[in-house]
């Protein structure tokens, strides 16, 4: 059974939006990827207004089964940590209106998920999404490949074939599980291949 998740790398100014199917074996597709973009001189709530009209149309037009979304964490830039956030409830809200579960990953964990490495750079991480997805370029801009690698870090997390049957998971899948459910530190994620 395809698993489809709707990957979102939030923003105000550009807010990166992929979908991808993912099968049983883990092999993911691409959907759909585009980036929601708003001015900077427009007011707060029409930039958030045009980032919730923008995920209210993949939602509808793609029906995810899931949605995946970047977790905000500190920065430096108050505003860009501000921006992010909004756009953040924005997503939060849209998804729990459909009943839709929404999960949240660090951008280390999504490295560690799609390199194998938490440290990987943006273009080590934009290079192996385009070859887990079997794409001639990687989608740019950054954004883009971003919420892809959202959405395939977060299928991958799950164990696509059956999420509830422990059975179905890779022994990297059943690993980080484990580490999840006893509220210790997640293992080190073997190098994923596609």
């Amino acid at each position: 059974m395809t698993f489809r998740v709707l990957g979102v790398d939030p923003g105000l100014t550009r807010c990166g939006v992929g979908i991808v199917d993912v099968e049983p074996n883990r092999k993911a597709t691409l959907v759909a990827v585009d980036v929601i973009r708003t001015d900077k001189d427009e007011t707060l709530e029409r930039r958030l207004l045009a980032v919730g009209a923008g995920i209210e149309h993949m939602l509808d037009e793609f029906t995810p089964d899931a949605v995946a979304l970047e977790r905000v964490f500190a920065q430096q830039n108050l505003n860009t940590v501000m921006g992010v956030a909004q756009a953040s409830g924005v997503v939060l809200m849209l998804s729990a209106q459909r009943g839709l579960a929404v999960g949240l990953h660090t951008p280390t964990e999504v490295k560690a998920a799609l390199t194998g490495h938490g440290g990987a750079d943006k273009k080590q991480l934009g290079a192996m999404v385009a070859r887990v997805l079997r794409l001639d370029a990687v989608p740019k801009p950054a954004d883009a490949s971003d919420a892809l690698a959202l959405a395939i870090c977060h299928a991958w997390r799950q164990g696509v074939a059956t999420p509830s049957d422990p059975t179905s998971l890779t022994p990297a899948q059943a690993a980080w599980r484990a580490a999840e459910r006893s509220g210790g530190r997640t293992p080190a994620r073997p190098r994923l291949e596609p």
